[in-house]
């Protein structure tokens, strides 16, 4: 994981790129489901604010729904994970962001985000 995303206590990451952001389940949060076996995302365009279920994953254990980290309107979906949910349990796999969003969420939407060190240190 980039040591420059941030995270919710929820296992959501959210990481600022060149064209927007990218927003997941952390690798701990990812650990934590056991093997996911489906991932469901949503269309191109949609518009969620911060807090908002946009995605769903299920895993041999149970299915989760997964919460926006900052309000956001989606550019890119990972179809990859989609058509081969397995791959996020592939520790060496590099493309595990769910969407791309762009953004102009205002600070105080970052506030309750942690930097991946304190996110680290929370779940150890």
């Amino acid at each position: 994981m980039d040591e420059n995303m941030l995270c919710t206590k929820t296992h959501e990451y959210v990481l600022e790129n060149e064209n927007g952001y990218e927003v997941g389940i952390t690798d701990y949060g990812i650990e934590q489901l056991g093997d996911i076996v489906y991932v469901e995302l949503p269309d191109l365009g949609v518009d969620f604010s911060k807090g908002e279920i946009f995605a769903t994953v299920e895993s041999v254990k149970a299915a989760t729904e997964v919460y926006m980290p900052i309000s956001g309107t989606v550019t890119e979906i990972n179809e990859e994970i989609v058509n081969n949910p397995e791959l996020l349990n592939d520790d060496s796999y590099e493309n595990k962001w769910f969407i791309k969003i762009e953004s102009d969420a205002d600070q105080i939407e970052f506030a309750d985000l942690l930097d991946f060190s304190d996110y680290k240190e929370e779940v150890e």
